[in-house]
């Protein structure tokens, strides 16, 4: 009999679940608290529960395992970067990133990526499988564990498309968010999609406060197809007006990702075409120097030019940074490690 994903429980999935076994529904929650506030691994850590009860759980349950495969610490910034082996023998990656106001974790929602954008890594070799809720809530609790520190805020911005896991990822958001758990204030997550419309158009719905993060990366519907495989999919058009849904249904700023690609979208075109196209929206624009993959020819644009298409954006009345680079020195681009861990084992 194969065992069942408990970590991927609900609050009120677990209580039912306990009741289902003929335990009483105070059982559930303490099954519930060692899960998810007290980060328990294994059922014998529960020590307010009877021996008896323990070794019933564990044989009807499992708490998925998630094994450090590497991990890098930045001798430039606050930042770690973590692979993680699963059940199953697949990787992830996860950052931690530490700042001022709290930290910082950016969360996996897939094992690899099918979205095909060009300039990222994580895409190379497609898509292996959707995260179970249990891996998602696994990389911030195994984090937790292994550095002592509380984290504040989420960027579900790692390996994957969330809402290409629209179920699982949802669910996530209401557990990490849940008053019974780790109880990180949705308004501190934030998660970055490449357009899928109808699921934009679905979450607006759900009733979260999260930030959603569009990843636009083209100033026009043709320069999005040229980086964006999506964009055959969905007119440019269309994608904004679910952003504009988005916004109004929750209220929450849309940020606009752009990653800038010398000499594809960085130009003075670019600028008065994003100008045009945000300009009256309640919305803050990322600029992204692309970070070089070895396995695409693409280039970042040098920090002059980068600067020169900000202060263009800013003279149009656009909310805009630069994104500061983080963990540089430690396969800083998103699917790096991954692959750097995948080719070394071929290699053997």
């Amino acid at each position: 009999m194969d065992k069942k994903d408990i970590l991927s429980y609900s609050y009120e999935e677990l209580l039912l679940e306990m009741e289902s076994i003929g335990e009483k529904c105070f059982r559930g929650k303490q099954v519930y608290s060692w899960l998810h506030e007290k980060l328990a691994e294994d059922f014998s850590q529960m020590t307010n529960l009877s021996k008896e009860f323990r070794e019933r759980l564990n044989e009807q349950y499992e708490i998925k395992k998630m094994k450090t495969a590497a991990r890098q610490i930045s001798r430039n910034d606050p930042t770690e970067k973590f692979l993680f082996e699963l059940a199953d023998g697949n990787r992830i990656e996860s950052v931690l990133m530490r700042y001022n106001y709290g930290n910082s974790v950016c969360v996996s929602s897939q094992v690899g990526c099918r979205m095909g954008c060009r300039f990222c890594a994580s895409a190379i070799g497609g898509l292996e499988r959707n995260l179970e809720v249990s891996e998602m809530l696994g990389q911030i609790y195994q984090i937790q564990r292994i550095t002592g520190e509380r984290v504040s805020n989420i960027v579900v911005m790692g390996t994957g498309e969330p809402l290409d896991n629209y179920g699982n990822f949802v669910k996530f958001i209401r557990m990490v968010s849940d008053s019974h758990g780790l109880h990180i204030s949705q308004r501190n997550i934030t998660a970055s999609t490449c357009g899928i419309v109808p699921a934009i158009r679905q979450l607006a719905e759900e009733g979260l406060q999260i930030t959603l993060a569009l990843s636009l990366h083209g100033s026009s519907q043709e320069k999005r197809k040229q980086l964006m495989p999506v964009a055959n999919k969905y007119e440019l058009s269309e994608v904004l007006e679910a952003c504009d849904r988005y916004f109004e249904s929750t209220g929450r700023r849309i940020t606009f990702e752009y990653s800038m690609v010398k000499g594809v979208n960085d130009r003075e075109e670019d600028a008065r075409e994003l100008s045009a196209m945000l300009k009256g929206r309640n919305c803050h624009l990322n600029l992204i120097p692309v970070n070089p993959v070895k396995e695409r020819d693409f280039e970042k644009p040098n920090r002059k030019n980068a600067l020169q298409f900000k202060n263009k954006l800013e003279k149009n009345g656009i909310n805009v940074t630069i994104r500061k680079e983080r963990g540089s020195d430690i396969d800083g681009a998103c699917g790096q490690l991954r692959r750097k861990f995948a080719g070394s084992e071929k290699e053997k």
